[in-house]
């Protein structure tokens, strides 16, 4: 990243891009030397973890066995990110091409794109889509073919062992791990899960080459990411920025000169104060971040904020785990105790424990990302949570 300057890019959304020209391209390599290209290119999953999406790949390739799977993770349910729904509105064919990618290079005969069920106004539309599309991959010689699987709208569904017991027909809870899911996911099959925005990288990467890639970003954080921006900002929508940017920068760019706080990463990332712009990075070398970046001015109650943040993960907690179910409630109830005069301010010394250890005991990511909010807001924001 030249400078720190925050620079604009223009790939997930690039019309000059032929989907299935690139499919082309790929057949025309081995399985091997695809993965290879992706693995070189330094792609890490955009949908927050940031497992390098090669490995995956090449992981689920060296399992032996017939039956594979690629899912598309398309449930995006954390608040404030909205980025994918652009994507598969605006170009689907780029998703499905970045799958039938991961198929041929992984073995797999199947794929599944996971829709969020509150996307299923667009249903007709990728359905139309998707029906010529696997004729013409069909039309390839390439035996490989991609259908949909509505969620109901349960955030934990976004986790991807309980987006496969969801697809599976079961209660959307997720399974213990190991085994992962390159060993043993949909259907106890070695699956490749990637989330929308990872698998149009990935096709991205075969047009351009890893090279071109790499020269976005940084040694950590290599490529572009597509952000969405919300909140106190007079630039609210998506937007693909160049990973590695300082959040000064990207507060220059879209807070309204009174930004007090920036949300990384939705509901269940961090928030980062403003004396802490100078010294953030974001990219997996600082904060990463699935998306999301909401904006607050001085004008927010922090405690409001996070009493949102706690409410939203104690009615979307499965319940399976204790530390989870029962932490989110307790610590919801905390800050509500604290802030009515029922429990003293030291009080919420005993709440950053019972965060910690969420962090450490929960099942799954949802009970070990409670911590994010909770800690930074009351780390930063004290004073609006005990008074």
């Amino acid at each position: 990243m030249e400078n720190n300057i925050l620079k604009k890019v223009d790939l997930i959304f690039d019309n000059t891009c032929d989907p299935l020209v690139v499919v082309d391209k790929v057949l025309a390599k081995s399985p091997d030397d695809v993965i290879l290209d992706i693995i070189d290119s330094g792609l890490k999953g955009r949908g927050g973890a940031g497992f390098p999406t090669g490995l995956k790949w090449k992981f689920t390739r060296n399992e032996d066995g017939d039956t594979k799977y690629v899912i598309c993770n398309a449930d995006e349910g954390e608040p404030g990110t909205f980025k994918d729904r652009e994507i598969l509105d605006k170009v689907p064919e780029k998703i499905f091409s970045g799958m039938a990618i991961a198929g041929y290079a992984i073995g797999a005969k199947e794929g599944y794109i996971y829709l969020r069920g509150e996307y299923n106004f667009l249903l007709p539309m990728l359905n139309k889509k998707l029906e010529d599309f696997n004729r013409k991959i069909k039309a390839k010689n390439l035996d490989f073919i991609i259908s949909i699987k509505s969620g109901s709208g349960a955030y934990i569904c976004g986790e991807e062992s309980a987006l496969f017991e969801s697809m599976e027909g079961k209660r959307g809870e997720p399974r213990n791990k190991p085994p992962y899911p390159t060993v043993s996911g949909y259907n106890s099959k070695p699956t490749s899960i990637n989330n929308v925005e990872t698998l149009v990288y990935a096709l991205m990467i075969c047009k351009l080459g890893p090279d071109k890639f790499k020269e976005l970003g940084t040694k950590d954080s290599r490529g572009s990411k597509v952000f969405s921006v919300s909140g106190d900002t007079p630039n609210p929508g998506i937007y693909e920025l160049e990973l590695g940017m300082p959040l000064k920068e990207f507060v220059s760019e879209f807070g309204d000169g009174d930004t007090k706080a920036v949300q990384v990463g939705g509901a269940s990332g961090h928030c980062v104060p403003r004396k802490h712009f100078n010294d953030t990075i974001i990219g997996f070398e600082g904060i990463p971040t699935g998306g999301s970046m909401m904006v607050f001015n001085s004008s927010r109650s922090m405690y409001n904020v996070l009493h949102d943040y706690l409410e939203f993960f104690t009615e979307e907690s499965c319940g399976q785990c204790s530390p989870c179910r029962i932490g989110c409630q307790q610590l919801l109830k905390g800050i509500e105790a604290i802030k009515k005069g029922e429990k003293s301010p030291i009080y919420i010394e005993e709440l950053k424990r019972l965060a910690a250890t969420m962090k450490i005991a929960s099942k799954c990511g949802l009970g070990q990302s409670v911590c994010n909010p909770f800690t930074s807001i009351v780390d930063n924001f004290r004073e609006e949570i005990i008074y």
